[in-house]
């Protein structure tokens, strides 16, 4: 049977949600507030998409978009009644909202926790779950601290979304016999359309949820037709190498795409490639790789890293590692460094307000 827990707390009836303390934390009276009104029986509901590849604009969800998500996941992972869930994602957003729903539709209990970088450290190992989405750098904490990875261990399934997933991420949840899938999906589709189970290729090969219909445009632009996106199709801007039947494997989005010297290059298959290098360098610094304006070129490569400063002997070690690994159209023409990198409200990077 539902229940939405939070520590000794729990509520069930749409009426167990009308009094929310004014002491309770902000994200407790976001998921109380939205589940009264799917108790109650609303039938639209506005979201702010993230802003992490444009600006972020609102847009009506109907209810009936949500179950279908719910109920398409459901039968992807072949989930219970009896499946326990953990919301650890804000409410706010559609990935923290859809485990609500999720709890709703599968009539399943679910425990709410904050929204925070090591969200398994406030759980006893009694009282985990079947079932959790997560954001890249919670699951990467959870690695890190023996209590929280022997958490993760336990977990049937982990999905992992809001930004794609580095090689030495994806090699330590797979060293570690972590069950996770790499989820595909933006606000516009109701959460993820499909999922990756996570190995340590470099290209993950995504499956579609069922009733989930795919293909591509002249560009190689996915576009999507399903039930949770409503009754229209969508087309994206990420370019896919589409393999039937209903997977693909996802190379980069189309407005990040690199024109140098009449050269196309997708920054995220060169993040991949360097990763590795940079890391060996500079450990635990975030990096990108994007463009600026050039004469000759039109665009050239430029990487970014999060840092202060760079020594000039660092520059010529990482340039000497990078040209091992990226052809010649691909190496940074320049490399900068910013003390902090744009990010949109959920911690996302701005990569569109890093080149403005």
């Amino acid at each position: 049977m539902f229940q939405l827990k939070y520590r000794q707390h729990t509520f069930q009836k749409p009426e167990d949600f009308i009094q929310v303390q004014s002491d309770n934390p902000d994200f407790l009276k976001e998921a109380l507030a939205f589940c009264h009104a799917w108790k109650n029986g609303e039938t639209q509901f506005h979201q702010q998409t993230s802003g992490s590849t444009g600006v972020p604009k609102n847009v009506l969800l109907d209810r009936s978009q949500m179950e279908a998500s719910a109920k398409a996941t459901q039968g992807f992972f072949k989930i219970g009644k009896d499946t326990k869930l953990l919301c650890c994602l804000n409410p706010a957003y559609i990935a923290g909202k859809m485990m609500l729903v999720r709890a709703m539709v599968w009539d399943a209990p679910i425990q709410i926790v904050a929204a925070s970088s090591d969200p398994l450290s406030e759980l006893n190992l009694d009282e985990l779950p079947d079932f959790v989405a997560m954001v890249p750098l919670q699951v990467k904490n959870s690695l890190e601290k023996p209590e929280s990875l022997e958490k993760l261990q336990k977990i049937k399934q982990v999905i992992i979304g809001g930004a794609p997933l580095s090689q030495k991420l994806k090699s330590k949840i797979v060293k570690h016999g972590i069950a996770a899938w790499q989820t595909f999906g933006m606000t516009e589709t109701v959460s993820h359309v499909a999922l990756a189970r996570i190995t340590t290729e470099p290209e993950l090969l995504y499956s579609t949820l069922p009733g989930v219909e795919i293909g591509t445009d002249s560009n190689n632009a996915l576009w999507i037709k399903s039930p949770m996106s409503g009754p229209q199709k969508i087309q994206t801007n990420d370019q896919i190498e589409l393999l039937p039947p209903n997977q693909f494997i996802w190379k980069g989005r189309l407005d990040f795409v690199i024109n140098s010297g009449g050269v196309k290059i997708h920054p995220e298959q060169v993040e991949n490639k360097i990763e590795d290098s940079v890391q060996a360098i500079f450990p635990d610094t975030r990096f990108l790789v994007s463009s600026k304006k050039d004469e000759s070129l039109g665009q050239k490569v430029v990487l970014f890293l999060e840092r202060n400063g760079i020594e000039a002997d660092q520059v010529e070690i990482l340039k000497k590692q990078l040209e091992l690994v990226l052809s010649r159209f691909e190496r940074p023409k320049e490399i900068i460094c910013l003390p902090k990198f744009p990010e949109t409200a959920n911690g996302k990077l701005a990569r569109k307000s890093l080149l403005e």
